[in-house]
């Protein structure tokens, strides 16, 4: 294969093809590079961009509520059936409960990537077959169809001080719910891209009546019949059509009320020839319903609107889109009534863009800097630089067909370097021999000519190029094979990845030669710069010295191997670095008796301290007790408040960082009595909680029957968790401790009276709970019409002395046939695939997740459970641990792809070899890096080792070849401290354009950037090391393996 002949030789092979044609039509190659862009513009326009990858496991959600239902009463008879008839759904990966009062929350969570319709469809049907088992009035409702990311716009409906009503009143919560629920949430649920417009705060209209039950007593009328009589006095009918004189003429019996003259005037029944009018017998008012949950603001009661995403939406446009709808909505508001927004997510995903905009532009520059340097001439640094942009609209192109949204993790790996080393490999070459042919020629090269030397370098620099390429691929391949949510978080960045190289392998044989023949014209300076005549001259004598130290250079290298190996040991892990928000999430928790009134106090007064003592805070808002679409439910003693920051540098002290103001309010926090507080982020926060169910890096499931041993059991093991470092917030999830008031029926003396237990429930749940009675509608809004007792007569006193009417016309107390007492009864029961369990929750703090858990272990394993109850672990640590298992089998399979490859250009076992020790050698550097600047492995320091090996690997291979290539004309030693020589320019010029591509993000600050910096410094570390493995150990190797194979040959 010589290729010093003069003609243009003939191409072989594919590539040589394809070269050869982009040369001869450079000027076809330039217009299809410009349609390139074009599709590439076009594509970025349609993106979707987000600001974390949506690590949401397929799920559904099946909220049931039941006024009234205790939380063991409600797992009995509502979360027990429904969970039966989930079992054996087919794709079922686990389900999971929660019963509280007057609420069941099922979860059930599917394998990834089962079609979410066809899952709602199935629960759909499997419901309809529970419901005859659940009670009469209880209906389950499947959760909108939203992920944890879905929560992505919020605001608040506020009076402006002084506004009144039309009639002169000020506006109440009432009333701003009311405009919530019927202005601007009908007009917000029909933005594209919004499954739900959820809502809390304020109270919800009711028309109430409450009874005078003495006076029904001296009537003898019964809260049955008075119940009747209401509700079959409020329906309309339509009665058909009379035909007259040729007209249709519809006939209707209008019998709805409409306003509280109406329920007035209703008759309960006639005594001695007399009607009894409600508003004899009863108290007829306006009033609001009794409420699971309360928004606050800035320290005032509010109202909390909140649009849910659709799944797989883009939710910077969704949450846009909102917006600009809040703002058409604000001019058909009431004078004097305002929306307020409270978080929007497109702030988060702007400034997460920011950080992946300015890494990626100052990525580019300092390549484009390097490159010049390095060559020399402007242009070709020029036209490398161009493969940027271009393979970047390539990829994007690419991820908007495949659906993958542009955010942190996705663009996150992306390095220029990698991509562009295939151009500054092949432009290095045509340099090179253009400005060789024309010093031998002493004058410019013809066109022709310079169409024959261009082709002929890049026809050399082509093979090792595209295997090298290859291998990248390859390596990036094993990422595929994760599953679960390491898979949601680096697939897409594996996806990236691999369609910016195969941009930039189209473009290294395409556009590169082609834009190299056609614009490098004119002199060619190949004088090499003095500082790199320099460094060749100290190379050279670096290879020599290496050479006569070769024992020593080698065992140096092994044991920094071992070196490295013994501190991989040592090094902490955990599963991926967090993403800061740059808000904060607080979650604060009173005891399980605090009523929701009493709650929302503490909380207003929680934030009125927060405002005051902290300049940084711009704003907060809580939601607490549960909304009412219940996709979180939360009991009225839980609030999760959002605390929104100003931009640091209206901060009081611009230079604290965000854990240290952090540390500093939960200090301050930790003085406010009756309060229990922890921090996270927005985001983290749902995503934890719909993914394992636990909102905390760790949880120790306890299950089994019997709560209160589930609740002994579990109190003895957090101590022990305590005593383990390392361990804060240790807490057991709270399952007792409600305050109840018990109706004991005494069944022998009622059955005495003729009364069934139902007939004395139904009369305790109307006059204390309310029974409603229908629905008045005014217009297009409709409101509750219920029967319920005054509020100053709802007392424990009075409950014990409610009437009770007999069968037989007579009339007793409640308290002649049944005991009221208070006890302390269930707060919550928890369950996970059909079994009850308690969690121990714990944050870990100061050291690394993976060792936190084995010393739990060992710990926990050494405890006896009673018989039937068992443990199991959750919260975050359960993917590190699933991601550690498929790292292990997808590293060594990465690897032994590599050798493959190797394999099919050297054909020699020795060759793949010693290229391949790069790797080692690369990992090492990363490993350093990692332990200089004391951050711990994660899976995205994983991914930075994959990118790495390919790296490292491509140099080695270039210099080998070129050096197997010099070998054909001369003996060893000059073949390989040529080729050296040769290849020391395109080999420094790589691993300064891959590592200081990556310096930007490495240093970076922005949001997000904790999770880019793992990567680059993994990068960084291993190019630095194994370059200098290429350079100096590669040659001294190869000339030493070989020169002890010729004198063998000469010796025979």
């Amino acid at each position: 294969m010589d290729i010093n002949k003069p003609e243009l030789p003939k191409p072989e092979g594919l590539f040589d093809r394809v070269i050869q044609f982009a040369i001869q039509n450079a000027i076809w190659v330039m217009l299809f590079v410009l349609a390139w862009i074009g599709v590439g513009i076009w594509s970025y326009q349609k993106l979707p961009i987000d600001a974390v990858p949506d690590i949401t496991n397929t799920q559904v959600q099946i909220n049931t509520q039941a006024n009234g239902y205790t939380a063991l009463e409600v797992e009995q008879r509502i979360t027990y059936p429904i969970e039966n008839a989930m079992a054996g759904i087919p794709n079922l990966e686990q389900t999971r409960s929660i019963s509280r009062y007057g609420l069941s929350q099922v979860t059930i969570i599917f394998k990834d990537g089962t079609d979410i319709y066809w899952a709602r469809q199935l629960i759909n049907q499997r419901l309809q077959e529970a419901d005859g088992q659940l009670p009469e009035s209880v209906d389950p409702i499947m959760s909108p169809v939203s992920t944890g990311l879905g929560e992505i716009y919020q605001w608040v409906v506020k009076a402006k001080s002084g506004a009144k009503k039309a009639d002169g009143t000020a506006y109440t919560a009432m009333d701003l719910r009311e405009i919530q629920d019927w202005i601007v949430r009908p007009q917000l649920q029909r933005v594209k891209g919004v499954a739900e417009i959820n809502s809390i705060g304020g109270y919800n209209k009711t028309y109430i009546v409450s009874p005078d039950l003495k006076r029904l007593q001296q009537l003898q009328i019964s809260i049955n019949e008075f119940q009747t009589a209401l509700q079959e006095n409020n329906e309309n009918r339509g009665a058909g059509f009379i035909e007259e004189n040729g007209e249709q003429l519809t006939v209707r019996v209008p019998g709805m009320l409409s306003s509280v003259e109406d329920i007035q005037n209703i008759t309960v029944s006639t005594k001695n020839g007399l009607p009894i009018r409600v508003v004899d017998v009863a108290n007829v008012s306006i009033g609001h319903d009794l409420r699971t949950g309360a928004a606050t603001y800035n320290g005032e009661e509010t109202v909390l609107g909140i649009a849910m995403m659709m799944m797989g939406e883009n939710s910077r446009t969704v949450a846009q889109a909102v917006d600009a709808k809040i703002k058409e909505i604000q001019s058909t508001l009431p004078k004097g009534v305002e929306i307020e927004t409270v978080y929007d997510r497109t702030s988060l995903v702007n400034k997460a863009i920011a950080t992946v905009q300015k890494n990626l532009v100052e990525g580019a520059i300092l390549v484009i800097v390097i490159l010049f340097i390095f060559l020399g001439n402007f242009r070709a640094a020029l036209i490398t630089a161009c493969v940027i942009p271009l393979s970047m609209l390539f990829t994007l192109t690419g991820m908007a067909e495949q659906n993958i949204s542009a955010n942190l993790m996705s663009l996150g790996a992306l390095d220029f370097g990698i991509i562009v080393d295939g151009a500054v490999v092949i432009v290095e070459n045509c340099i090179r021999r253009l400005a060789e042919a024309q010093h031998a020629l002493h004058r410019p090269l013809t066109r022709s000519e310079r169409f024959k030397e261009v082709f002929l370098a890049a026809k050399q620099a082509r093979r090792p190029l595209i295997f090298g390429q290859m291998i990248i691929l390859v390596v990036y391949l094993p990422i595929f094979a994760l599953s679960g949510v390491e898979a949601k978080m680096f697939h897409p960045m594996a996806m990236t990845v691999v369609m910016a190289l195969l941009g930039a392998m189209i473009l290294s044989v395409t556009f590169v030669p082609a834009a190299v023949a056609l614009f490098v014209t004119g002199e060619v300076k190949e004088k090499e710069t003095r500082w790199m005549q320099l460094l060749k001259q100290k190379y050279r004598d670096v290879l020599d010295q290496a050479y006569q130290l070769k024992i020593v250079v080698v065992s140096f290298a092994l044991s920094i191997l071992v070196l490295t190996g013994v501190l991989a040991t040592q090094m902490g892990s955990e599963f991926a670095p967090q993403l800061s928000e740059g808000d904060f999430a607080l979650q604060q928790m009173r005891s399980p008796s605090t009523g929701l009134e009493q709650s929302l106090r503490m909380q207003e007064n929680t934030e009125k301290l927060i405002l005051k003592n902290f300049p940084e805070v711009k704003a907060v808002f809580a939601r607490t007790g549960t909304a009412e679409v219940a996709t979180d439910v939360m009991p009225p003693n839980i609030s999760d408040a959002v605390i929104l920051l100003k931009p640091h540098d209206q901060w009081p002290n611009p230079k604290e960082t965000l854990a240290e103001l952090r540390s500093r309010m939960e200090a301050f926090l930790a003085t406010l009595p009756g309060n229990n507080s922890e921090f996270s982020q927005p985001i983290e926060l749902r995503f934890n909680e719909l993914i394992s169910g636990i909102r905390s890096d760790i949880g120790v499931k306890i299950f089994g029957d019997d709560m209160q041993i589930l609740n002994e059991q579990a109190q003895a093991l957090a101590q022990k968790v305590q005593k383990i470092s390392g361990a804060t917030a240790v807490k057991v999830e709270q399952t007792s401790g409600l305050p109840v008031l018990s109706v004991e029926i005494n069944r022998p003396l009622a059955a005495q009276y003729g009364l069934s237990a139902k007939a004395i429930q139904d009369i305790v749940a109307a006059s204390v709970g309310g029974q409603n009675v229908g629905q008045i509608l005014q217009g297009d809004r409709r409101f509750d019409f219920e029967i319920r007792l005054e509020d100053q007569q709802r007392t424990i006193q009075n409950l014990a002395q409610l009437p009770i009417q007999l069968p037989n016309g007579g009339l007793i107390q409640l308290q002649d046939v049944a005991k009221v007492e208070r006890t302390s009864g269930l707060n919550q029961v928890g369950r996970e695939n059909g079994k009850r369990r308690v969690i121990i929750t714990a944050n870990v703090e100061g050291r690394d997740l993976g060792s936190f858990v084995q010393e739990l272990r060992t710990t926990l394993a050494k405890e006896q459970l009673p018989a039937g109850y068992w443990l199991e672990y959750g919260g975050q640590f359960e993917n590190l641990a699933s991601a550690a298992a498929r790292m292990k089998i997808v590293v060594p399979l990465a690897l032994a792809m590599i050798f493959i490859l190797l394999m099919a250009v050297f054909h020699n076992v020795k060759e793949s070899l010693l290229v391949f020790s790069g790797v080692p050698f690369a990992l090492s550097g990363g490993l350093i890096a990692l332990w200089l600047r004391d951050i711990p492995l994660s899976m995205s320091a994983g991914v930075g080792f994959i990118a790495l090996s390919g790296v490292a690997v491509l140099n080695g291979l270039v210099m080998l070849s070129f050096i197997k290539e010099l070998r054909e004309k001369f003996d060893i030693q000059t073949a390989t401290w040529n080729g050296a020589i040769l290849r020391l320019r395109p080999v420094l010029m790589t691993a300064c354009v891959a590592s200081l591509g990556f310096i930007p993000m490495a240093l970076a600050t922005g949001t997000g950037a904790e999770v880019q910096r793992p990567l680059a410094t993994v990068v960084i570390g291993g190019i630095i090391s194994s370059t200098i493995l290429t350079l100096v150990l590669l040659p001294v190797i190869y000339r030493w393996m070989n020169e002890n194979k010729t004198k063998i040959v000469e010796h025979s």
